[in-house]
């Protein structure tokens, strides 16, 4: 599995429905494009933009939005859109 920066990463998150909170840490909840809130949200670390994501705690992040590691990349590097994303959910019982 490749790595990814955590700036793409968010960058992706956001093209595909979630919503930026900051904190202690940057918290993403994901918003249906009904603008409903989900209960799927993820969280990043403040730190340098550019680092990357460990691999541990990239299958953390995929397992917190119901997916797995090569789900979530795919949900990152855009072959999965924002209705697949969606439709997954909704096999998950997650919408």
């Amino acid at each position: 599995m490749a790595t990814h920066k955590r700036r793409e990463i968010e960058n992706a998150l956001l093209h595909k429905g979630f919503r930026r909170k900051e904190s202690h840490h940057s918290f993403f909840h994901h918003h249906t494009e009904a603008g409903e809130k989900t209960p799927v949200w993820t969280k990043t670390s403040h730190g340098r933009s550019g680092a990357d994501i460990e691999k541990g705690l990239f299958r953390r992040m995929a397992q917190q939005c119901g997916l797995t590691a090569k789900e979530f990349s795919n949900l990152v590097n855009c072959p999965m859109s924002r209705t697949d994303y969606e439709e997954r959910l909704r096999q998950l019982e997650k919408v």
